[in-house]
């Protein structure tokens, strides 16, 4: 009996048949997993992600100039009217600012017996007294209209008035004399007139000509530009005190008191004038600001812009169906493409990512366009208006942000069905 083991036993050696038949080493493990990690699918990167979406927009040219003019034509609508109105909105705060928010004009209210109460006669002497008040006008009613000639019957007065003015009035109201001059101590007491804004256009004269007024003729020394604060004076004609009172029977009771003050002391000032102008009766005296009209002015614009950007909105939502309807298509149209591709290993994310790449190039083509379109309209209704162009970053950043948004949810349904197509079936589509 041979004494060596049988797994050194040499070539002549016979195995014993009792002992257990020894399983051969099996090295095709390692051979097999290395097999399995070399068919890992390929990666797309962004940039072929767009290389991919741009050549699908590339081959139905005039379909994705069609979808893309939707978008485009709503966020074109977005940016002009912020556009717009925030140019309208920039030439009123400037406005204000150069015109001041420290006006306050004081009118005569109510009585208690619901009667038009009046402003006592010294109470401009009395405004012009209280410390923070730098400057005082008024104004008075006459109840007199105007004509251009004699030959116009009385009752067509074309909503124009007669009122008597101080010399202080421009100074106050901060309004400059477009033409001519405005009155002095000597004209004030002559039948010499100066015609507002309106007034001078809806009687068709010029300085230096002569307007009846009461039967009188009166000359004309001088035009006013629009008032932005006080645009009552616009319609109105404006003579002297003292000429009111000699050719028209003034009274003499100011109507309307103007009052410029410190920036810090509006609203202590605000407060004692209806004590200063009517000490006997203060509660029959209104005062207001008009710089609040314009910030409500404002305001309402505001609101305006913002029922706008709804209608935007609108043509926004519709340009995105049409990018999804778009796609849609483009998804039924390429099923072979996406079957050859699928069967050449591409995964169910590569081809959603790919159609969802070419709607959001799709929308942004369109919102890019867009963009520059409401800005180009901006710019041109601001030279027309002679207004400050103003077109807000963040109007154009927010509507390139919305295009994103609406690609992306225009995009998806048509990526997922693509991405879940059988390449198989695909294949098989005539």
């Amino acid at each position: 009996m041979s004494l060596l083991r049988p797994d050194h036993a040499g070539p002549g050696a016979v195995r014993d048949p009792q002992e257990p038949r020894r399983a051969a080493p099996d090295h095709s493990g390692p051979r097999r997993r290395r097999a399995g990690r070399d068919l890992v699918p390929g990666r797309l990167g962004w940039a072929d992600l767009l290389r991919a979406g741009a050549s699908g927009l590339r081959t139905r040219p005039a379909r994705v100039i069609l979808s893309a003019l939707g978008i485009a034509i709503g966020i074109a609508t977005m940016v002009a009217v912020v556009g717009i109105s925030s140019s309208s909105k920039a030439r009123l705060l400037g406005e204000l600012d150069r015109l001041g928010t420290n006006l306050l004009t004081v009118t005569p209210g109510d009585t208690m017996f619901g009667e038009e109460a009046q402003l006592p006669h010294e109470s401009i002497a009395m405004t012009s007294r209280i410390g923070p008040v730098t400057a005082v006008g008024a104004t008075g009613a006459t109840g007199e209209s105007v004509w251009r000639t004699d030959r116009i019957p009385r009752v067509q007065t074309s909503g124009l008035g007669v009122q008597a003015a101080s010399l202080d009035l421009p100074a106050t109201l901060r309004i400059r004399v477009a033409r001519g001059v405005w009155l002095n101590g000597a004209t004030a007491a002559q039948r010499a007139a100066v015609l507002g804004a309106t007034a001078a256009q809806r009687l068709g004269v010029r300085e230096g000509d002569q307007i009846l007024i009461d039967g009188r003729w009166w000359t004309v020394v001088g035009i006013l530009e629009p008032s932005a604060l006080a645009p009552e004076i616009d319609p109105a004609v404006l003579v002297g005190f003292g000429a009111a009172a000699e050719y028209l029977g003034f009274d003499g009771h100011p109507t309307t008191i103007y009052t410029r003050s410190d920036d810090e002391s509006v609203g202590a000032v605000r407060e004692v004038l209806p004590r200063t102008v009517s000490p006997e009766n203060p509660e029959e005296v209104e005062v207001s600001r008009p710089s609040d009209a314009l910030e409500a002015k404002a305001a309402a614009d505001g609101a305006f812009t913002t029922l706008l950007l709804g209608v935007g909105a609108v043509a926004l939502l519709v340009g995105g169906v049409g990018v999804a309807n778009t796609m849609v298509i483009s998804v039924l149209e390429r099923r072979r493409e996406i079957g050859l591709r699928r069967s050449l290993g591409a995964t169910r994310g590569q081809i959603r990512g790919q159609f969802l790449t070419e709607s959001l190039l799709m929308s942004a083509m369109g919102g890019t366009a867009g963009a520059a379109l409401g800005a180009a309209i901006t710019v041109g209704y601001a030279a027309v208006r002679d207004l400050p162009a103003v077109v807000p970053a963040w109007a154009l950043a927010g509507g390139l942000a919305a295009t994103l948004l609406v690609g992306t949810v225009a995009g998806i349904y048509p990526a997922a069905r693509a991405a879940r197509m059988s390449p198989t079936l695909a294949l098989n589509t005539t």
